[in-house]
């Protein structure tokens, strides 16, 4: 596994298996004969549990829990979408690249909290990603993304870090809103293996999800989970130069992908095995996306 810090700080990420809390099932309520009869949605407005409104793509999504205004495309552990109109209550985000049948035959041994329909219902958050571009370079991202993400937690096994012992390491007291969850509330979660205060703040902040004062919602709720891997390789260039996304995007190639991940440690020749590792995975995932994987793969 590879031994990396999402921003600038580094340090050492190990990963393992933990008791993965599911969150609770979604609220629920009659349902109704027409979305257009609940009130519109309004951000920055309190809603309680079961409120019900309409967002402005038109469907009707009920808070699953009490929240100041957030998204519900953005923030579904707070909300959940509402069957109206006789429809199921999906919000469609386009058509993803990766099958579920592509996604289980790259992950056979994926942990259940890592579901298909959690990346699916991410996906709105950044809605460039894998979405950009021709065909071959949204399937070549979708790839390179998953490859990342598969050498991270051994395969979509591990949800948190292994290592306890670093648990405590990640709060940098130094930031004024310090780590309010505790001192070893922030370690490695998620499929980027999120962690330090300061990146739970940055990401929560982007996505309109507290995750400064609730970490664990990053190892409880599945979306939130994938939205967090989604936040980092969409807006964060870590040691490297550029995004991960616009590394893929911009034809730049895989390696840069690493770089921007964990290049301080792999790239430049530290710790070639681990950049193969991906590389290899990258490659297999292209493979059964029916892509070639382009050049310039190694960092």
């Amino acid at each position: 596994m590879s031994r990396r810090h999402i921003s600038a700080a580094l340090a050492a990420l190990a990963l393992a298996v933990a008791p993965v809390l599911l969150p609770a099932p979604a609220a629920s309520a009659a349902p109704a004969a027409s979305c257009s009869s609940y009130p519109n949605w309004v951000a920055g407005k309190s809603y309680r549990a079961g409120d019900i409104v309409r967002y402005t793509d038109g469907k009707a999504y009920i808070a699953e829990h009490d929240n100041p205004g957030y998204d519900p495309v953005i923030s579904t552990w707070y909300w959940d979408p509402y069957n109206c109109d006789g429809g199921g209550g999906n919000t469609p985000v386009g058509n993803f690249v990766v099958s579920e049948a592509q996604f289980n035959q790259m992950f056979p041994n994926r942990n259940s909290f890592y579901s298909y329909s959690g990346l699916v219902n991410a996906l709105g958050a950044y809605p460039g990603f894998a979405n950009t571009g021709s065909d071959t370079v949204k399937k070549q991202e979708a790839a390179a993304f998953l490859a990342n993400v598969n050498h991270e937690t051994g395969g979509l096994v591990y949800v948190v870090e292994q290592n306890t012992a670093n648990y405590p390491t990640y709060c940098d007291w130094s930031q004024s809103y310090g780590c309010p969850a505790g001192q070893a509330a922030y370690y490695g979660r998620g499929p980027i293996q999120l962690s330090w205060n300061f990146n739970y703040k940055a990401a929560g902040d982007a996505l309109g999800i507290d995750l400064l004062h609730n970490p664990n919602l990053v190892q409880n709720d599945s979306a939130v989970a994938w939205k967090t891997g989604l936040w980092y390789w969409n807006t964060q260039s870590g040691p490297g130069s550029m995004t991960p996304h616009n590394a893929m995007v911009n034809q730049a190639g895989f390696g840069q992908t690493i770089r921007s991940i964990n290049g301080s440690l792999e790239c430049d020749g530290r710790n070639p095995a681990q950049v193969q590792s991906r590389v290899d995975a990258y490659q297999r995932f292209a493979q059964i996306l029916g892509v070639s994987p382009g050049g310039n793969l190694y960092c």
